[in-house]
């Protein structure tokens, strides 16, 4: 049986169905959710995709972070449910209190849209698994508000306890303070990601295939 990976829908996503064909390359089952809807439908793991929820009004993610389907993602995570938040989904990662620190408007003023390179610190996330320590891969990045920012004692627990999962190689493309591309919480099981990983699963569609991993680490281990 194929492993199950609910892939969340919100008024304002757009990146939903790429992350559900990440899952799918990967060998997983994707499984659509609502965001009206509590239930979780028996899925081992999900994915809060990139987007503009609820037209990222108030702050981006601040909204969605209400909707009944995130009190079950939250309680599901708060017991070991792996969790992923690309881009808007990190977004709401912080603002359900899942992830320390906030996301906020590129230090440039400017949306950006570019093949980021980075550096996978942590290779033992439930995301992450499929990695090496410092490999450095290429995905996709598009985001306005995308610099990561958290108090200096956040950022040194961060560093101190190995929880930065990414970080931005080349040059920093959005502010966030210590070159942040992506975070874990204390267990492993809940990583938020600015860059776009479900962009590169196909060399024909993306840079290569190296954000792949990012489905692959979670069906993998699973498997």
């Amino acid at each position: 049986m194929a492993f199950r990976v609910g892939v969340v829908t919100f008024p304002g996503s757009l990146d939903d169905r790429d992350a559900q064909r990440a899952v799918r390359v990967a060998g997983g089952e994707p499984v659509a959710l609502w965001h009206a809807d509590p239930d979780l439908h028996d899925v081992s793991a999900v994915v809060l995709p990139g987007g503009f929820s609820y037209g990222d009004y108030l702050r981006c993610g601040a909204i969605a972070r209400l909707s009944p389907v995130m009190d079950s993602v939250v309680a599901g995570a708060r017991d070991g449910l792996p969790v992923l938040g690309i881009c808007n989904g990190f977004q709401v990662l912080c603002e359900a209190h899942l992830l320390p620190g906030a996301l906020i408007r590129n230090d440039h003023q400017r949306f950006v849209c570019r093949d980021q390179r980075l550096r996978i610190e942590n290779a033992s996330t439930a995301w992450t698994s499929h990695y090496a320590a410092g490999q450095e891969i290429v995905v996709p990045l598009k985001n306005m508000e995308g610099g990561y920012v958290a108090d200096a004692r956040t950022l040194d627990e961060l560093e101190a306890e190995g929880r930065v999962v990414a970080r931005y190689l080349e040059r920093n493309p959005n502010g966030s303070q210590r070159d942040i591309a992506g975070i874990t919480n204390e267990a492993g099981n809940v990583v938020g990601l600015m860059p776009h990983p479900e962009h590169a699963i196909d060399p024909l569609t993306g840079p290569g295939t190296d954000g792949l991993g990012f489905f692959l680490s979670r069906i993998l281990e699973a498997a």
